[in-house]
């Protein structure tokens, strides 16, 4: 199977089928096809149901079959990016709700940051995804996307929701922003996390929180009385 990422901001990942080559996708990601390519909706029992639930992901899957060799193009429904990674070189962590489509080989596995206590209140970086297994994983970025390498023990601080998704050898946690002032004036909310190497990282620009909150802003409320 072949792929190709185009268009950012509006991204769209088209794969080349062959006869008999299978992807499981998000549910309403399908864009356009080719006739000769079938569509299969199916849930992946009753736990990956419950995963899925606990990630916000859809409950159902749809799994496209190639009949015959044909083009799949799946797209992004919010300004950003879409990236690849070949899981069967190194497990990958990433955001919940990131999950675009993968190769029906690829599992899909809920990633709970050591120190849980405190992620319970760090917001996005609390629950994430954890792909292995063999192939090829698609995932959506909020924004452009910014690759970064941590050598060993290297930290970066990294406000919540910013994290796209890192290697599995990367470790996370959360750490609260101290001093009070800092926390009521400053903005940046009362948790950052803290991700240490080695490894790579993948960073987002754009999360989609912070897009609603930024649109929320100028649109129309109803007056109060």
């Amino acid at each position: 199977m072949q792929y190709q990422i185009s268009s950012q901001p509006f991204t769209v990942l088209s794969l080349r089928m062959e006869q008999g080559e299978a992807i499981k996708c998000q549910s309403g990601a399908m864009a356009w096809m080719s006739r000769g390519i079938r569509m299969e909706t199916k849930t992946g029992g009753l736990g990956g149901i419950f995963k899925k639930a606990l990630v916000g992901e859809s409950i159902a899957l749809n799994h496209y079959i190639a009949e015959q060799a044909g083009e799949l193009t799946l797209a992004k429904h919010s300004p950003g990016d879409i990236i690849a990674f070949n899981v069967g070189a190194m497990p990958i962590i990433a955001q919940k709700t990131s999950f675009l489509a993968s190769d029906e080989s690829v599992d899909m596995d809920i990633f709970l940051q050591h120190r849980a206590g405190a992620g319970f209140f760090g917001g996005e970086g609390f629950l994430m995804q954890k792909f292995s297994g063999q192939g090829y994983v698609f995932l959506e970025i909020d924004g452009a996307v910014q690759e970064r390498t941590l050598a060993a023990g290297e930290q970066m601080v990294i406000d919540s929701g910013y994290v796209a998704a890192m290697e599995a050898s990367c470790s996370m946690q959360i750490e609260t922003v101290k001093g009070l002032a800092n926390v009521v004036l400053g903005g940046e909310g009362l948790f950052n996390t803290v991700v240490t190497g080695p490894g790579k990282i993948w960073l987002q620009t754009m999360p989609i929180n912070a897009l609603a909150m930024n649109l929320y802003q100028y649109m129309p409320h109803p007056s109060s009385h």
